[in-house]
């Protein structure tokens, strides 16, 4: 007997699957395409919190989510015998000019809203090394907050963790007990062929994947772009947002204007060898937030829209679609709901 069916082997399928599991349900997950195939499969795998001011629903989701993703993706490797790429690496940023008073007043709310259980400060050169972004300042900001993730290895851990339970990951089959909807873009684009306006859509993000090793090293945010040293001694660097393209998984000009930009705002990439061009398209709901619930159209329930945080809020929406599907109890934020898409 099934009790759980996963429709979706990306962050949030793979994710659901596993808090299910984990509670005792007999999971089942299907995906045509295998696992991570979508934009789950992608490089950069950037876990960084929203700034800690104008306090809402979806930024204390997202807290929760990362100050639970340590043990979470810990329990993960463990059933799996794999890595998953996970780390709390931190986060450095640069203090724009004119931004050191907003800054610092970040690091008081920081003390507050994130419970004491990370930080938010401004430091000098001498806290930061050769590896930062170039600060117009001279001050950079690090939240100890900022985690990465090696997205490839941790489908694949959660995949194998799923099954070493007991559950079953294919391809094809029939959908038994409670399903859920994790179907990333094709999902969110046949609710929106049932609506009278768009429910969501893909945008696009190309990313570069250097040999550079920088393991123990934080990531780096500067000029919009994410800089992530991942475990096995590669670093990515992402991404554009694009709502029109021609070709879902090419790369172009702009992945060239990224990598750049990306040089000249850290120069200690210059010089790194490329060894992967990628580019994928992200689900993106209409509200912006993840889309959690029962669903719009189909009998079941529905987690999509991770876009750029799927994998940062993949273990609380993990748990609370558990919640929902196992136990009737519903934890899901009213701008999660489908309600705030339609």
């Amino acid at each position: 007997m099934t009790d759980v069916t996963v429709m979706g082997a990306g962050a949030f399928g793979l994710s659901v699957a596993w808090a299910c599991i984990r509670r005792g349900a007999s999971v089942q997950v299907i995906d045509p395409y295998g696992v991570g195939a979508g934009s789950s499969g992608g490089i950069v795998g950037a876990l960084a919190p929203h700034v800690p001011e104008n306090w809402n629903d979806k930024k204390a989701f997202q807290l929760d989510s990362l100050l639970m993703a340590d043990a979470w993706w810990g329990a993960v490797a463990q059933a799996s015998g794999l890595p998953t790429g996970y780390g709390r690496s931190g986060r450095v940023q640069p203090v724009v000019a004119g931004g050191e008073a907003l800054a610092r007043a970040r690091a008081d709310t920081a003390a507050e809203l994130w419970q004491g259980r990370a930080t938010w400060q401004v430091v000098a050169a001498s806290a930061v090394g050769d590896w930062a972004p170039v600060s117009p300042t001279g001050l950079w900001i690090y939240d100890s907050l900022s985690a990465r993730m090696h997205p490839r290895l941790a489908c694949a851990a959660l995949a194998a963790a799923i099954v070493a339970r007991g559950g079953v990951i294919a391809r094809d089959g029939v959908a038994r007990g409670a399903v859920i909807w994790a179907t990333g873009v094709s999902g969110l684009e046949e609710i929106s062929a049932a609506r009278p306006r768009s429910f969501g859509n893909g945008v696009k993000g190309q990313a570069v994947l250097l040999r550079l090793d920088r393991a123990q090293a934080p990531q780096l945010y500067a000029d919009g772009l994410h800089v992530i040293p991942h475990v096995d001694g590669t670093v990515a660097v992402g991404s554009t947002s694009e709502g029109e393209y021609a070709d879902a998984s090419s790369t172009d000009a702009q992945l060239d204007t990224v990598m750049a930009r990306a040089v000249a705002a850290v120069p200690a990439l210059q010089g790194a060898e490329v060894i992967e061009r990628w580019a994928g398209v992200r689900p993106r709901a209409r509200s912006r937030a993840p889309v959690l619930g029962a669903h719009p159209l189909r009998d079941g329930f529905i987690a999509n829209g991770g876009f750029k945080i799927g994998f940062g809020m993949a273990p609380k929406v993990g748990e609370v679609m558990a919640d929902l599907v196992l136990d009737g109890v519903d934890n899901i934020p009213e701008g999660f709901r489908p309600d705030a898409s339609l």
